[in-house]
């Protein structure tokens, strides 16, 4: 998709066509092997954007884009599981607390990789995870109610928000322990192969020196907007996959194709604004546009496949499903009345 691919781009395409897109179908049905995990810690990936002195690529944004769209497109369940580790490296990277030197560089490089558990602070005021400080550090009681890459991620970011309305972030080891208990792995319609659990929180203490950030609600939420009212590159990575099922009927494909490369390039281009809080609207506009696009694209590839389409072992009703988790995947409240009012509409 660019002229002249950066050489993580060609590492990405490298890994999708002979890792990934070749085993999606099988992932699908029997789960994300750590041999997959492996293939991705060992291309470089996961430093894309961390910085250099650390180990990473420090790439530009696009380029980081292009390799989710490519990971996705070949294998959502990996894409979902890895996609995880970039926004705790931003914040590694971003710190200057102790915790930045002991971690970012093992993630930076893919010797570690980092899961998530922070949705559930856009509950707000609502709180499913409280952080009470204790004893020099931090306790952590509540439930996370999704967390992805249980049993495939080294480390966790976690975060908890305080009676005060801080939100404390502080990382822990992904596993079993004193005050942390997942639930028994999700069955769900689409990604159950990307190892999703809820987590129970039962006076989880975590020493200060685990936090990498403390701010304000206000201030998560203000930074966590253009991140939720953005468009998921994965989505067009879903929906160019589903086109290249097209080939038999290249008029479709070349129409569909079309109206999603004019999204895509809208999206990306205000995605890349200097003010990444300007223009809400128009990016919500836009993602709910990508959505209806992504949508026709695996309902065509599913036409166009006929009942063969329905086997387990097609990509199109695979594609069609991980489409659909797509659409509730990083929802918050405003994307969710967003896209209803488009429906409506």
């Amino acid at each position: 998709m660019t002229t002249a691919p950066h050489p993580l781009v060609a590492r990405a395409r490298q890994l999708a066509a002979d890792v990934l897109a070749p085993e999606a179908e099988r992932v699908d049905r029997e789960g994300l092997p750590v041999s997959h995990i492996e293939a991705v810690k060992r291309s470089g990936l996961l430093g894309v954007s961390a910085p250099e002195q650390y180990g990473g690529s420090a790439a530009p944004a696009a380029v980081a884009r292009e390799i989710a769209e490519i990971l996705a497109g070949a294998c959502c369940s990996t894409w979902f599981v890895q996609t995880q580790h970039y926004t705790p490296v931003k914040l590694l990277a971003d710190s200057r607390l102790p915790v930045r030197e002991r971690l970012l560089s093992p993630l930076a490089t893919g010797e570690l990789l980092a899961g998530i558990a922070y949705a559930h602070v856009r509950a707000f005021p609502r709180i499913p995870v409280r952080a009470t400080a204790e004893r020099g550090g931090w306790r952590f009681d509540g439930t996370v109610p999704w967390y992805t890459g249980w049993g495939l991620n080294d480390v966790m970011l976690l975060a908890g928000v305080t009676e005060t309305g801080e939100v404390v972030f502080a990382f822990t080891e992904a596993r079993e322990q004193p005050g942390l208990r997942p639930s028994d792995p999700m069955r769900l319609a689409a990604l159950t192969a990307a190892r999703t659990v809820s987590l129970r929180l039962a006076g989880l203490w975590l020493p200060e020196e685990t936090v990498v950030l403390r701010t304000p609600h206000e201030k998560f939420a203000q930074i966590d907007l253009p991140r939720a009212t953005n468009t998921n590159p994965a989505v067009f990575g879903i929906a160019y996959a589903a086109l290249a099922l097209l080939d038999a009927d290249t008029e479709t494909a070349s129409a569909l194709r079309a109206r999603l490369d004019d999204v895509r390039a809208e999206a990306y281009a205000l995605a890349d604004h200097p003010v990444p809080h300007e223009h809400i609207e128009e990016r919500l506009t836009l993602k709910t546009r990508a959505y209806d696009l992504m949508r026709a694209a695996t309902t065509a590839a599913i036409v166009a496949g006929g009942g063969r389409a329905m086997d387990l072992r097609s990509p199109a009703q695979r594609l069609a499903r991980e489409g659909m988790f797509l659409l509730v995947q990083g929802q918050t409240a405003g994307v969710r009345r967003a896209h209803l009012d488009r429906l409506s509409g």
